[in-house]
């Protein structure tokens, strides 16, 4: 593959790939270029922080708001959870009625006594997996 990469300020920018088919790489690059980076903003206290989905764990309902679930602390976001759902929605998937999991944050899954499956993230939160959401993420993680 051959790359070119031409800097003229005076030209709007403009990208064209030329593939021999229609791959994953090229869906991938177009997905890229027309989403650009989602960010949102969470509070913490009176605090604003700019959050991007790589910084969040999982999306959760406590309480009636929603919280964002991050590395190290909890912060509220001023969005509804479908609101996050469609916005999130290809790197995101719904495990219960109050949380949508970020896939890349996902560490492992532990099965329970009961039969119900628990989702383990990366920083130490958990939570269930419901069993009417049991099937897409089973089909969304590749099980």
């Amino acid at each position: 593959m051959k790359f070119t990469l031409i800097i003229d300020k005076g030209r709007e920018e403009e990208l064209v790939m030329y593939a021999h088919a229609h791959t994953p790489l090229a869906d991938k690059i177009a997905a890229t270029l027309t989403e650009g980076e989602r960010t949102l903003i969470g509070y913490l206290g009176k605090d604003a922080v700019t959050l991007s989905e790589e910084d969040v764990c999982c999306f959760s309902v406590e309480g009636g708001r929603v919280y964002a679930i991050c590395e190290r602390e909890k912060l509220r976001v001023n969005m509804r959870l479908y609101e996050l759902e469609e916005q999130f929605g290809d790197s995101f998937v719904k495990i219960n009625q109050s949380c949508i999991a970020n896939v890349k944050k996902i560490a492992r899954f532990r099965a329970s006594i009961g039969g119900s499956l628990l989702v383990v993230f990366k920083n130490g939160h958990t939570d269930y997996v419901s069993r009417r959401q049991l099937r897409a993420v089973k089909e969304r993680i590749g099980f």
